[in-house]
């Protein structure tokens, strides 16, 4: 394992003004935990509004240990609170979701796309997009469309992975799957009247906020990239094919995880950047801080699923294990894909060094709930 090379530096060689940009990665596990978001089931019979209730469990963490050393030292300034900046972010996002699916007729299909839409998660590609936003000088509105926007087609994502000819998953977020409760039929319309919906709530309700067109119509190419042919679906379609090969390199690994994962939570801090008004330089450091953090994403996903159990997850662990799916602790060991995770991290903050740091904060923080998180 110890000739793997991990480092990460050519994931940023690319051309930094094209459409449809080549998607490279490269990347730290400092085993400094911080906080833990965790979802409780909603209570049933709440079908109109369903949100799980939404609580953030803190973790000692170092400045913790060190603030137990130091408790005569007076503290220069408030340290960024992420546990309450999730929550009441969340909770927004949350009702800006039940707000934009309400429930109509056909009842049917609208309450299958309510039961995945609002059955709780972290919200973090949302919050993504809304963090961005504001980090280059735009407002919370400005982004909020484009913030459900991706969280709409993240749930297609699930809805369509959970299938029987795909994943054949039986639990998600802790609950049974959409197709399990509508049946595979109302699943898939779920999925596709959810992608669909996405970009005319996010055309139609961005400019209602007041953004310029020139950035709304350039933000929504970079949604339609993220999420065809040459991201998110070509990353799926790879993976599917590579279930079984024992030759899989940690070249095709990677291509998998940046278009299959991290294509879209690139999409969701890009899109806030361009709608916020920020320049091109910002959108481009703050692009690849998200492709660092997407990577991030997967590869502690990777750790997660063969480290925890189904009940800690809310979802199957060991399912790609039994797919024989490749991972990156099963081409590089766990520990080596911790060290990977690390590097990862602090590449991703090393891009946010150009921003003022406390309007970088929330991303800060976000990059290093993804490295931690255990669940």
């Amino acid at each position: 394992m110890s000739s793997v090379n991990l480092n990460t530096s050519f994931l940023f060689h690319q051309g930094s003004r094209s459409r449809s940009p080549t998607f490279h990665l490269f990347h730290t596990l400092t085993k400094l935990p911080i906080s833990s978001i965790t979802t409780k089931k909603p209570q049933k019979g709440n079908r109109l509004f369903p949100f799980p209730s939404f609580s953030v469990s803190a973790v000692l963490t170092k400045e913790d240990v060190l603030k137990g050393k130091d408790e005569n030292k007076e503290s220069e300034k408030p340290a960024f609170n992420f546990k309450s900046y999730m929550v009441n972010r969340a909770t927004t996002v949350n009702q800006a979701l039940n707000d934009a699916v309400s429930l109509r007729e056909p009842q049917k299909i609208h309450e299958a796309m309510r039961y995945s839409l609002l059955a709780g998660g972290k919200r973090v590609r949302p919050v993504l997009c809304l963090a961005a936003c504001e980090l280059v000088g735009g407002t919370e509105a400005m982004a909020m469309p484009a913030a459900c926007a991706i969280e709409m087609i993240h749930t297609m994502s699930l809805i369509h992975d959970d299938l029987p000819c795909m994943d054949n998953d039986d639990l998600r977020r802790g609950m049974p799957t959409n197709h399990k409760v509508f049946g595979e039929d109302v699943a898939v319309l779920a999925g596709d009247a959810l992608l669909a919906f996405a970009f005319e709530h996010m055309a139609v309700d961005t400019a209602k906020a007041g953004v310029p067109p020139a950035r709304i119509v350039r933000a929504l190419g970079e949604l339609s990239k993220a999420i065809g042919a040459e991201g998110l679906v070509a990353g799926q379609v790879v993976d599917i094919a590579s279930e079984g090969i024992a030759d899989v390199g940690l070249e095709k690994l990677e291509f998998i995880h940046v278009h299959k994962t991290a294509a879209l939570l690139e999409g969701a801090v890009v899109l806030g950047a361009i709608l916020g008004g920020g320049s091109d330089d910002e959108v481009e450091r703050l692009r690849k801080f998200a492709r660092c953090i997407g990577l991030l994403f997967q590869v502690v996903d990777d750790i997660l699923d063969v480290t925890k159990s189904s009940e800690e997850l809310g979802k199957t662990a060991g399912k790609d294990l039994v797919a024989d799916k490749v991972t990156y602790p099963k081409l590089l060991g766990l520990e080596k894909s911790r060290e990977f995770a690390d590097e990862l991290n602090k590449d991703a903050q090393a891009q946010l060094a150009a921003f003022d740091p406390d309007k970088a904060a929330p991303l800060v923080s976000l990059a290093n709930y993804i490295a931690y998180r255990q669940n």
